[in-house]
């Protein structure tokens, strides 16, 4: 591999881990934003971690996680938490 091609290939590499780094940044936000919009209807329910663990089949540590953006929920938990809310799943989505 010549200089230059090398430089090239070098300067791809770091653009795409910039990218993707950026890329995470950006869900992690997004997941954030999710878990206070959550968090809002949650407490305007005046529902506790474990009173909406109790209506729902997600356990109260991971109620707490999701409204921190600490982790990433799969579509049968959005469900499952609507649930528990008494909202339709795209409420939650409505953030």
């Amino acid at each position: 591999m010549g200089l230059l091609t090398h430089t090239i290939f070098c300067k791809s590499l770091d653009l795409t881990f910039n990218c993707l780094i950026m890329v995470k940044e950006i869900d992690k936000t997004q997941l954030i934003l999710f878990g206070q919009h959550f968090k809002v209807i949650r407490t305007r329910k005046k529902l506790s971690f474990r009173k909406l663990s109790q209506l729902c089949d997600v356990d109260y540590s991971d109620i707490s996680k999701i409204e921190k953006g600490q982790i990433n929920i799969t579509l049968l938990t959005l469900i499952e938490l609507a649930k528990g809310l008494d909202i339709m799943p795209r409420e939650l989505l409505d953030f």
